[in-house]
């Protein structure tokens, strides 16, 4: 046992070295990787480009093949620049990252918890969804962000570090419930990613998502109503190669006044409405219906 987290350590340094130093590199170098990375994934191994063809097409049956492809290609472009703009995060500075992230209507979730209200932000896989790391920097709150801890626990603990950088908290999914309604800590904004297949599926949380019947996680609802907390959702667009805008959007101001499947609806809409506005910038390599 020893021998093996002495190995851990030891890959989890390596990587943070190796990270850290390719961070700092300049980003026109990077965005120079990215390419490279683009052209392999499209054209070369065409990583898991049937799953991504075929989620789009099902998802804009109004679109054609051509128009299809395009978002395809724009996709697989995008998706490879984020990793070097993750990448050089790592240690650039925060005015840096300031001036390439837009954040508006965050006065909601101020208002929210001086209120004395938790605030739960659903988002999807929209944009550089990374680039949220950056939040605690402008709000004067603690934000915590739901995840699900990696099988290797060296590159957990270089997720959990990147992550954390300017003062997120991570909270392990199986934790989370615990945490929240023990009301041990202050009103807090807790970031949900909710747009995955769910592992237990169920009927009450079946909707409609871009034309396809679709599972929704049950337990940020249910979080959200048991704790009576107010519910956001963060729309999230590219402005720019590298910059982005976040806006917060309201979905309701005490979640337990709704009956159960309202607030993963007004979520499905908004997720809807945030894809079909940038098309090429949600996570298409997820299998999302592949039941």
């Amino acid at each position: 046992m020893k021998l093996k987290q002495t190995i851990q350590t030891l890959v989890y340094k390596a990587a943070y070295v190796t990270v850290y130093a390719l961070s700092l590199l300049p980003m026109s170098f990077l965005h120079a990787m990215a390419s490279l990375t683009f052209f392999a994934a499209y054209y070369l191994i065409g990583y898991r480009k049937e799953v991504v063809i075929q989620n789009i097409a099902r998802s804009f049956p109004e679109k054609r093949y051509g128009e299809v492809q395009a978002i395809v290609k724009k996709f697989y472009s995008c998706f490879t620049a984020y990793f070097a703009e993750i990448i050089k995060s790592v240690s650039a500075p925060a005015e840096l990252l300031d001036k390439k992230i837009t954040f508006k209507n965050l006065e909601l979730v101020d208002y929210y918890i001086k209120s004395g209200r938790d605030v739960i932000a659903c988002l999807g896989h929209c944009g550089n969804w990374e680039m949220l790391n950056f939040m605690p920097y402008k709000i004067p709150h603690k934000v915590y962000a739901i995840y699900k801890p990696l099988r290797s626990a060296a590159m957990n603990k270089l997720m959990v570090r990147v992550r954390s950088r300017f003062g997120m908290e991570l909270i392990p999914d199986s934790a989370v419930v615990r945490h929240v309604l023990a009301k041990k800590s202050p009103p807090a904004l807790y970031l949900f990613l909710a747009d995955q297949c769910p592992a237990t599926k169920e009927e009450k949380y079946r909707f409609t998502l871009l034309h396809q019947d679709t599972y929704v996680f049950s337990g940020m609802e249910k979080l959200a109503r048991a704790d009576r907390a107010a519910v956001v959702y963060l729309h999230i667009t590219q402005i720019s190669k590298g910059s982005y805008n976040l806006a917060c959007m309201p979905v309701c101001a005490d979640a337990g006044a709704f009956t159960e499947g309202e607030i993963t609806q007004k979520y499905v809409d908004l997720l809807a409405e945030n894809i079909r506005e940038e098309p090429y910038g949600w996570l298409w390599t997820h299998k999302r219906w592949k039941k």
